[in-house]
């Protein structure tokens, strides 16, 4: 299945960049749409189910296009969803759509977890960084985790840079066992 969740993501992306759409919105409108789906039964029923014709489907849709201010492209990309009865995958759809946006934009989405708040300064520092690590611009979310101790632990995708208290106690306590 992970070959068609990216050909429709990449499908997807294709669209967003040839159309010089404003990503940072499909984005956010897809991560709605899916938040919509998990909240309601009826409507993932309505949506996923054969045997209700497409025009009703489409119907629904339209409706919810409207309500919430959906974009056109993100509307016929959940109908091609749908029609295909791909909406099932719909969630790793939209992160693989994030991921290969992110990819095609030069971006780095960087989690990082730190033992305080950091200032300003100090998340402009860390982010110049990052950047300079992975030669991309960096995308930071901060959350604060108190048992890090004191520094901050920086994941980007499946690499973690650990720069925290606790990761260098870690590292020392294992080269005295190797000792």
């Amino acid at each position: 299945m992970a070959s068609v969740v990216g050909a429709y993501a990449r499908a997807f992306a294709d669209v967003v960049v040839s159309g010089k759409l404003d990503a940072g919105r499909m984005i956010e409108q897809l991560r709605l749409i899916v938040a919509l789906r998990n909240e309601s039964e009826v409507l993932r029923r309505v949506l996923e189910n054969p045997s209700i014709p497409g025009n009703r489907k489409l119907a629904v849709l339209d409706a919810l296009a409207q309500r919430t201010g959906m974009a056109r492209e993100v509307r016929n990309f959940i109908a091609v969803l749908t029609d295909h009865r791909r909406l099932p995958l719909f969630a790793e759809v939209v992160k693989q759509v994030e991921q290969e946006l992110n990819d095609r934009m030069g971006i780095a989405d960087a989690e990082v977890r730190s033992a305080r708040d950091l200032s300003e300064a100090e998340k402009k520092l860390l982010e110049a960084e990052v950047a300079r690590l992975t030669g991309k611009k960096v995308r930071a979310r901060y959350e604060r985790d108190t048992s890090l101790l004191g520094g901050a632990v920086v994941q980007v995708g499946s690499t973690i840079y650990d720069g925290s208290v606790a990761g260098q106690l870690q590292r020392i306590r294992e080269q005295l066992v190797e000792s």
